[in-house]
């Protein structure tokens, strides 16, 4: 399989972020696997708990513990939509490195705060992460700094994998993971461990249908670009797809579907009202392919990521009061 990181890349990852970060847990809600039906069994991984509020301080942990000391000493840039950016700040505050983060003008405004208060310089830039990616290269090339990239980086894609090897030891019974994919560093993970650990687990991706370059390059058998990102999930929009984690989502998907707004909201609230837990809409995305492709995963045991909590007010109102 074309992959970027093997099962020891894992679990090397493991091991630096593990006196940062515990493992998450995996919890079944029977409300839930009777809301889905079609005698589904849900288990959650509530990544929605990490510090931070998402599976991205793994990524930032893993990659701030492989740079070079020296790497550290330049300081490091990122461009974000918020978690990817609360996970580089929260390590360069473990390891007193300088960050500046990237974001695009009326970014979440609670994610802004939150990585300026580990830290941070916030830098807001640009119209879409795509172009706040820009901006970062800009500014690592002025101020000679380290460029962590939320997706083309191995180690970040190391960190992102160690959430599913926790998933394989705590539920070795599973027979499907669904992941929602903005760079696909979650999917690219937990097709590495599903392969060498567990070659029978499916892997299914899903993508914001207003933001589906990943998902429509996977179809084409290509790498597509579209010209807007438009879902109220946030850490889901994205307009390309990225070197090194497409390749893997076209070897190693057993599908790949695409979800409405509508849908990733209905989702969220149905998580709220059976797990009693905040996921923001990129966590949802899960659950949000699960309810669309649960004829085929019937009788089946999935596992979904609420792979943040990190949902601002304003836009949380929206989606309680069906607005979205």
């Amino acid at each position: 399989m074309n992959a970027p990181i093997t099962l020891d890349d894992v679990r090397d990852a493991e091991r630096r972020i593990r006196p940062f970060v515990a493992p998450s847990p995996l919890y079944d809600y029977p409300l839930l696997d009777e809301a889905v039906g079609r005698g589904i069994r849900v288990l959650v991984k509530h990544e929605n708990f990490n510090p931070t509020g998402s599976f991205k301080v793994r990524n930032g942990l893993s990659f701030m513990t492989a740079l070079p000391e020296a790497g550290r000493a330049r300081g490091v840039v990122a461009a974000t939509r918020g978690n990817h950016g609360l996970g580089i700040a929260f390590a360069g505050r473990a390891f007193g490195v300088r960050t500046s983060i990237c974001v695009p003008v009326g970014n979440n405004p609670d994610k802004n705060a939150g990585m300026r208060a580990l830290g941070a310089r916030v830098i807001e830039q640009g119209c879409d992460y795509d172009e706040s990616v820009a901006v970062a290269a800009r500014l690592t090339e002025e101020e000679g700094a380290s460029l962590a990239h939320s997706t083309n980086d191995r180690a970040v894609l190391a960190g992102a994998a160690t959430l599913s090897l926790e998933m394989v030891a705590q539920a070795p019974e599973l027979d499907a993971i669904v992941v929602a994919v903005g760079g696909g560093s979650q999917a690219v993970g937990a097709i590495t461990v599903a392969r060498a650990l567990r070659p029978g687990l499916k892997v299914y991706g899903v993508q914001a249908a207003g933001a589906s370059a990943s998902h429509d390059g996977w179809h084409a058998k290509r790498p597509v670009s579209l010209e807007h990102a438009d879902t109220f999930a946030d850490g889901l929009a994205t307009r390309s797809s990225y070197a090194l984690t497409f390749p893997t989502l076209l070897d190693g998907l057993e599908d790949f579907i695409t979800v409405s707004d509508a849908e990733i909201a209905e989702a969220l609230r149905l998580l709220l009202r059976t797990t009693h837990t905040m996921v923001e809409g990129a966590g949802a995305g899960g659950l949000a392919g699960v309810l669309k492709l649960r004829d085929r995963l019937a009788g089946q045991r999935v596992a979904i990521i609420a792979s943040g909590g990190n949902i601002d007010e304003a836009t949380l109102l929206r989606v309680l009061r069906h607005e979205i």
